[in-house]
């Protein structure tokens, strides 16, 4: 196949007919023009896979940074509840040395307000992870509660002696006054009807103390049908006192009193001739003649 081109020039028509290498030079570019654009193309999709790589990888490091940071916080948080836990086990034990300090006169000896003195040279070692601390926090934290039964264990068999002693119920629950009314049938001073009268009476003047005949709880303070404003102490074992017709009270429910403390001022409330102590001792939640616990001697 040939191909003959007609140039229009001045002088006229010029017939030009190429070779075949003029034939093949268009196909030489086109092919070479897919090849650039080809090659473009994918010089082009590799750039945009290693841009969303580095995106990707940017995104994990994100994810990597966050959840390190979320793990850390939590870490902390770990360790300030260890801390918190072990500075209250602290305080109570600190409180609880100092409470036997005293009541045993070992202030002298031991001071649990102070700095423990300990010294001595030592060598750097490797660094301690937080999970060695934690752990490290956990052990220590156990010789605290150790240390705490321990101490309590001990409060309890050097003060036993004391305990059964406090709780031992005698003696009169006034300081100044008399036996106005014992235990047992009567001429009721309101009727004059025979009737029971569960206590003994002590009579004395408005607003003198009166005080508990044995340590215990206080199980009521209050006003109560009959009695006026009344104080009640379990003193265990299953022993009650109560001590009635008061003008006021010094104590409340739930505070713990001891033998001879100050519970409440003598009064004339509720049903009352005049101002008295109605004092009555429970065994079991019954009423028994409280005699025998007035005159006997102290524990």
């Amino acid at each position: 196949m040939s191909v003959t081109v007609f140039i229009q020039g001045r002088n006229g028509v010029t017939r030009w007919q190429p070779g075949k290498r003029w034939l093949l030079l268009p196909m030489l570019l086109i092919a070479t023009g897919a090849g650039l654009y080809q090659y473009n193309q994918q010089r082009f999709e590799s750039q945009q896979a290693s841009v969303d790589s580095e995106r990707q990888a940017r995104e994990a490091q994100q994810r990597q940074v966050k959840q390190l940071k979320s793990a850390t916080e939590n870490q902390l948080a770990t360790l300030v509840s260890h801390v918190a836990k072990m500075q209250a086990k602290l305080t109570r034990l600190e409180a609880l040395g100092q409470q036997l300090a005293q009541n045993y006169q070992l202030d002298e000896q031991f001071d649990f307000g102070a700095e423990v003195g300990v010294g001595g040279p030592s060598d750097f070692g490797s660094t301690i992870e937080l999970n060695q601390l934690l752990n490290d926090m956990e052990q220590l934290a156990s010789g605290i509660d150790k240390g705490n039964a321990q101490l309590s264990l001990l409060e309890t068999v050097a003060s036993n002696l004391n305990i059964e002693q406090e709780r031992y119920i005698s003696g009169r629950p006034v300081s100044k006054g008399w036996l106005s009314s014992p235990y047992g049938l009567r001429n009721d001073p309101f009727n004059g009807h025979r009737a029971m009268h569960k206590g003994i009476d002590f009579a004395g003047s408005e607003g003198a103390d009166v005080i508990a005949t044995g340590a215990g709880v206080v199980t009521w303070a209050g006003n109560m049908f009959g009695y006026g404003n009344l104080v009640e102490i379990d003193h265990g074992n299953g022993l009650r006192t109560r001590y009635g017709h008061n003008e006021t009270l010094s104590v409340a429910v739930g505070d713990v009193v001891a033998k001879g403390e100050k519970i409440a001022s003598m009064g004339s409330t509720g049903r009352s001739t005049g101002p008295h102590v109605h004092y009555e001792v429970l065994r079991n939640g019954q009423q028994i003649d409280p005699k025998k616990f007035v005159y006997r001697h102290a524990g």
